[in-house]
């Protein structure tokens, strides 16, 4: 697969729709272990309590409105809008929903449905209570495919729809937004997700400029590591150091795509589970 088909339908809006500044975050906890997937993969994206406060300070000190809804947000009118969502449905999602709480604003959840319950990721009440603090609920994929794009697009239809399903019952209401697990796109990604009725779809891609598949909106987002300075978080909510962002992205793109085997190999051992033969990812 070239780079170039796999952005082949993704075409940005004018200059007169918004700007999207979507950070992307998985677990805050003091103790990685207590919380999400536990594989070498994912504890990159573990921020501990005191570090998420500082990025949140960062976003807060930006000129500008707070964090919102995208569900809020008209994408249709020009603006600049920061989002704030959180990937897998560890169970430390609770604590990063209640700080969120502390401060008036609102985030994204987008949970794998079939980790719900299980040890280390949210129950059933977590995921109700955070919707009833005002969060919006979104699907992470049922089961959290490695390499989502390279999935058979029967695959990808039954990840949506399923997982759709799930959170439709569990809180009464429709799943119209979902995440993209490990972050990988293609045409057949977009397109599934608008063809399972998602009306927001996000990307591990750095845009700030939404793109459009048919009735889904396609959203960018930059996910902050341990290694992130507060003071790049801090550029990126003042809508700064998007491009250099977003051409890392590509740079690591053009090396996934040329050594395919290799990728997938990384993809295998950096998503084993310590001490099992798991599978699954994080991003």
């Amino acid at each position: 697969m070239t780079l170039a088909r796999t952005f082949e339908p993704v075409v940005p809006l004018t200059a007169g729709h918004p700007q999207v500044a979507a950070f992307t975050y998985h677990d805050v906890t003091d103790d990685a272990t207590d919380s999400g997937f536990q594989r070498p993969a994912a504890m990159r994206y573990k921020l501990t309590r005191f570090a998420f406060a500082q990025q949140l300070d960062a976003i807060a000190a930006a000129e500008g409105e707070p964090p919102s809804l995208v569900v809020d947000v008209n994408l249709a009118l020009p603006g600049r809008h920061r989002l704030l969502t959180f990937d897998d449905g560890g169970q430390s999602a609770v604590t990063a929903g209640d700080a969120l709480a502390r401060r008036g604003w609102r985030g994204h959840f987008f949970l794998v449905t079939r980790l719900i319950g299980t040890r280390r990721f949210l129950s059933v009440p977590e995921v109700r209570y955070l919707r009833s603090c005002g969060h919006l609920i979104g699907s992470h994929s049922h089961t959290h495919p490695d390499i989502f794009r390279e999935q058979p697009r029967t695959r990808m239809d039954e990840e949506w729809h399923v997982s759709g399903d799930i959170l439709a019952q569990l809180l009464g209401e429709p799943c119209l937004s979902a995440s993209v697990p490990g972050g990988d796109i293609s045409s057949a990604v977009m397109d599934s997700a608008a063809d399972a009725g998602l009306r927001y779809l996000f990307t591990s891609e750095p845009w700030l400029s939404p793109r459009r598949v048919r009735g889904c909106w396609i959203l960018g987002r930059y996910c902050p590591t341990t290694a992130t300075p507060v003071a790049q978080v801090a550029a990126l909510a003042r809508f700064r150091g998007w491009r250099g962002a977003l051409l890392l992205r590509r740079l690591k793109e053009m090396a996934r795509a040329s050594l395919p085997g290799l990728y997938r190999h990384y993809v295998r051992v950096r998503t084993r589970e310590f001490g099992a033969e798991g599978a699954g990812g994080s991003d």
